[in-house]
């Protein structure tokens, strides 16, 4: 995603050696940019955003528990709690989605 090299030259963070070509440090998954000397011109791109949320299909459920847990202890987990329906996981795992 090219919004994820907008980053201001300063808070570039170096992802490739002097001398890379924009080829490579594309393939290295970073980002190239020559416009601004004295600055690292293959960077780190941002961090993806990433959205938590909990799946509301019931047989999309990943276990994350326990026959029994309680909603407390799914929750120190850091997962989902869900006390229905019958026959499926009540504690189980976010699902993630890039923003």
């Amino acid at each position: 995603a090219r919004c994820q090299c907008k980053i201001a030259p300063r808070d570039r963070r170096n992802c490739g050696y002097p001398g890379i070509s924009a080829a490579e440090c594309r393939r290295a998954g970073c980002c190239f940019n020559a416009s601004v000397p004295a600055m690292p011109w293959c960077f780190s791109p941002k961090p993806k955003k990433v959205k938590k949320f909990c799946p509301t299909d019931p047989h999309a459920r990943r276990n994350c528990g326990f026959p029994g847990i309680t909603a407390t202890e799914c929750e120190r987990r850091g997962c989902c709690f869900r006390a229905h329906p019958a026959g499926v996981p009540w504690c189980f795992y976010h699902r993630m989605v890039e923003e």
